[in-house]
């Protein structure tokens, strides 16, 4: 193949067929990029700033990694390794998507710049394609490949969109420089202001009665997620299985529904 025609990092080999053993590799490439971006966000990670960091030519390594593009695929794929899924499917699959869910949000707090990456055209590493056969095969016994991939899209969709809010907020709390309690200490007299005009009741009693706003971070997460497996368990069929969701087992003001404040 071309140069034209490689359309992934993973479609051009690492080594090329004739010429010296290269003296770096992707893998140190990628593991530097992710150190910095860890550290100071995913712009920090150029190719300079990666070459001065393992001891390398800027220009050297983009025999190695020829594109930016190629830089953030090779990184979020990387990062995607830290998700564990060995022993998926285990024949629970409540349990079983319960934990990655688990286990993807808390890679993305690892990594927040993960939340910056826009992909929207796949490019299968090897560990997304790992993920695809673990996390899919959960559900591959139960439904059909479409169904299959219209469930974990809806699941991927709300543990990332509350995982990015999550690390949106905490990067906000930061750049304004008081706590989440500071700023809801600073926000209650408009809030009250509100209330008391009576001009908002649904506002009004999102304020006075709703609970969500005041679990943890864990908690909330636990508490969509719950819905979220509802609707997955109303689309499978009955030999799948009915483990009970974990917000009716636990009953009223316990775990998975009891108010707590966030830290």
């Amino acid at each position: 193949m071309t140069d034209a025609e490689y359309v992934s990092i993973w479609m051009r080999p690492e080594r090329p067929a004739r010429g010296p053993k290269p003296v770096y590799s992707r893998a140190q490439i990628t593991e530097a990029a992710v150190r910095i971006a860890d550290a100071e966000g995913l712009e920090a990670a150029t190719m300079r700033r990666i070459a001065a960091e393992i001891g390398a030519g800027a220009m050297s390594l983009y025999r190695y990694v020829p594109s930016r593009d190629d830089l953030v695929e090779l990184m979020a794929d990387q990062v995607m390794g830290e998700i564990d899924v060995m022993g998926m499917p285990s024949g629970d699959w409540r349990a079983d998507l319960t934990r990655y869910a688990d286990g993807l949000r808390a890679m993305w707090l690892r990594h927040p710049w993960i939340s910056t990456v826009q992909r929207s055209l796949p490019s299968f590493g090897p560990n997304q394609l790992l993920l695809i056969e673990r996390l899919m095969g959960v559900l591959d016994a139960f439904v059909s490949i479409d169904e299959n991939l219209g469930l974990i899209a809806m699941l991927n969709g709300y543990i990332e969109g509350t995982v990015r809010e999550e690390i949106s907020s905490a990067r906000e709390f930061r750049r304004s420089g008081l706590s989440e309690s500071e700023w809801m200490a600073r926000s209650y007299p408009y809030i009250d202001r509100l209330v008391k005009s009576g001009e908002y009741p649904i506002f009004t009693k999102i304020v006075m009665e709703a609970r969500q706003p005041h679990l943890s971070r864990d908690d909330q997460l636990r508490y969509g997620l719950q819905r979220v497996l509802d609707c997955i368990a109303a689309a499978l069929p009955p030999t799948a299985g009915s483990p009970t969701p974990a917000h009716q087992a636990d009953g009223p003001g316990q775990a998975g529904s009891r108010p707590s404040e966030r830290e």
